[in-house]
């Protein structure tokens, strides 16, 4: 999330009631989760485990709740709480916008583009030209749809992220204020979900194709032209590249990259990245031959133990 116009430390300081450790004047343009930080922005931390990737990643202010050393050029802001903080800079700069019908403000929908009856769209959506959304699709704020995109009955596109924090035995939940960005010619199959980033974009490239109850996590990236089967389930902050085909039930692990054109076949669960090209299978998955080799093994054992009687 960006802030328009940009913030100084001194002013995010005050906002919050905390400290800050740098010039009064350094400029803060926005907000981002660890995993999609840019120059300029401010992520918070609040575990020593975490200090080093928040101090060196490409955020230039850090949240943080201990007073350290502060890298050149960079500012810090320093908080007991700083989970509980960020959240107020969210809410703050992107509150919560309850709707009262179920049309928003400030729509832009292109030519020819087709929506059916119940469909509910929040403020600030942009959809293009020849699209076809059909009965039941909730679309929230601040989504962006391309040209010739088909979304079917009862999609969610920009539903909160599933990101909370435990402390104390309690769960406590992030303030979500991304988008969602689906790119030309795909189509989103009936029942399907995809989550807005928790301050930036989650993406669908342009060409992909979603099978009925596909969910999308926070964050994650998809390629052009992929092929996602039903049931797939990819959680936040994944990078899948072009081409890629993920058949009937597979899950996706947070964090991780899919290759250019791996195939993953139905069922298999990702804990790693993925090699371009190559097809897979299995939970966790490997390389298909492989698993298939390994499985060959199994039926094989009890005859091996028989044997060895």
């Amino acid at each position: 999330m960006d802030f328009l116009p940009g913030k100084s430390l001194c002013e995010l300081a005050e906002l919050l009631g905390c400290t800050f450790v740098g010039d009064a004047n350094h400029l803060v343009s926005g907000i981002n989760e660890i995993h999609r930080v840019r120059p300029g922005d401010l992520v918070f931390v609040d575990h020593p485990k975490y200090y080093d990737k928040a101090l060196n990643s490409a955020a230039t202010t850090i949240l943080i709740d201990k007073e350290v050393d502060c890298p050149p050029g960079k500012g810090l802001l320093v908080s007991k709480t700083p989970f509980n903080d960020f959240n107020k800079l969210t809410r703050h700069f992107s509150p919560f916008n309850p709707w009262e019908t179920n049309r928003g403000e400030q729509l832009q929908i292109g030519k020819g583009t087709k929506l059916f009856p119940h469909v509910s769209l929040g403020s600030n959506v942009t959809i293009g030209e020849d699209c076809v959304i059909h009965a039941g699709v909730v679309i929230h704020d601040n989504t962006v749809i391309g040209n010739r995109v088909v979304i079917h009955a009862n999609a969610v596109l920009g539903a909160d992220a599933f990101y909370y924090q435990k402390k104390e035995g309690k769960y406590s939940k992030m303030h979500t204020c991304g988008r969602v960005v689906v790119h030309d010619d795909v189509e989103i199959g009936a029942l399907c979900t995809i989550d807005k980033g928790v301050t930036s974009d989650t993406v669908i490239g342009a060409g992909t194709k979603m099978d009925n109850h596909v969910h999308i996590g926070h964050d994650t990236v998809i390629g052009r032209n992929c092929l996602f089967a039903a049931q797939v389930g990819i959680a936040g902050c994944v990078t899948v590249e072009d081409d890629v085909v993920l058949w009937g039930q597979v899950g996706v692990i947070s964090d991780i990259r899919l290759g250019k054109g791996a195939v993953v076949l139905g069922q298999s669960g990702l804990m790693q990245d993925l090699e371009p090209g190559k097809t897979y299978l299995g939970s966790p998955a490997q390389e298909a031959r492989a698993k298939w080799r390994e499985l060959g093994m199994i039926r094989k054992l009890p005859e091996i133990i028989e044997k060895l009687k």
